[in-house]
C-alpha cells in the first residue's frame, strides 16, 4: 500500500509498525525502511531483505529517555551531541538489550523534525531505519525507486515526493570523539561544540 504523507498515513504507519510490519517513510535525512527496534522478528525480516546480517542498523529514538532505557553509555559532556539535528552517535551498551540489532555498541539518532518525529511520538518505541536500498545500491529518493527495489516485501510506503537529503554524520563516542562519516553535520560544527580540533 502507498499513502501520501498525512495524518491518516501517520496513524496507518504506526499501526503497521506496532504489529511488526515494515514501512518505507521519509526520515530526517533520506527515505528509510522502518521497523520496531524492540521487535526481534521485525528486525530479522528487515535484515533478510536489506543486507547480510552482521552489519548493524541505525536506531532512531523518540527522545533522550531511551538512552537510559536501552542502557547506553554517554559521557555528560557529550550529551549535547544528542540534540544536534542530522547527527548519529555511536554509544557503548551496558547490557544486552537489542543485541539482535548490534552487540557492543548502538548507533542512535533523535530526529528533531518532520513526519519521522511525529511517527516516533505515535509509536512510542525506537525504530531501526536503514536507507532504502539493497546492499551496494544507491538509496531510493522516490517511492517508485523504493518500490522497484523491494515491492511487496514492504507493508506500507509513505510518499513524500523526492527525498534526497545528505545522510547523517556519524560520530563515535565510545572512547574519544571520532567522525566515522561526515554528512549533514560538518566537522567544524562538531569541533565548535567540542571546543577543540579533531
Amino acid at each position: 500500500m502507498i499513502l501520501k504523507v498525512s495524518e491518516k498515513a501517520l496513524r496507518e504507519a504506526a499501526k503497521v509498525l506496532k504489529r511488526g510490519g515494515l514501512v518505507v517513510a521519509p526520515t530526517d535525512t533520506l527515505y528509510g525502511i522502518l521497523a520496531d527496534a524492540t521487535n526481534e522478528s521485525a528486525v530479522e525480516r528487515l535484515y533478510e531483505i536489506r543486507r547480510p546480517s552482521g552489519k548493524p542498523f541505525l536506531v532512531l529514538l523518540p527522545d533522550e529517555s531511551w538512552i537510559e532505557k536501552l542502557c547506553l553509555e554517554v559521557k555528560e559532556e557529550y550529551k549535547k551531541f544528542l540534540k544536534v539535528e542530522g547527527l548519529t552517535v555511536v554509544l557503548k551498551k551496558k547490557c544486552n538489550k537489542l543485541n539482535y540489532v548490534s552487540k557492543e555498541t548502538l548507533a542512535v539518532r533523535i530526529p528533531k523534525v518532520g513526519f519521522i518525529k511525529e511517527l516516533l511520538k505515535e509509536v512510542k518505541k525506537p525504530l531501526v531505519a536503514p536507507s532504502v536500498n539493497p546492499e551496494g545500491e544507491k538509496p531510493a529518493e522516490t517511492i517508485k525507486e523504493a518500490y522497484n527495489y523491494f515491492g511487496n516485501k514492504i507493508d506500507l510506503y509513505i510518499d513524500a515526493g523526492v527525498v534526497k537529503g545528505e545522510p547523517s554524520t556519524i560520530l563515535d563516542l565510545t572512547k574519544d570523539v571520532k567522525i566515522l562519516r561526515e554528512g549533514k553535520v560538518k566537522k567544524e560544527v562538531i569541533e565548535k561544540l567540542l571546543n577543540r580540533k579533531l
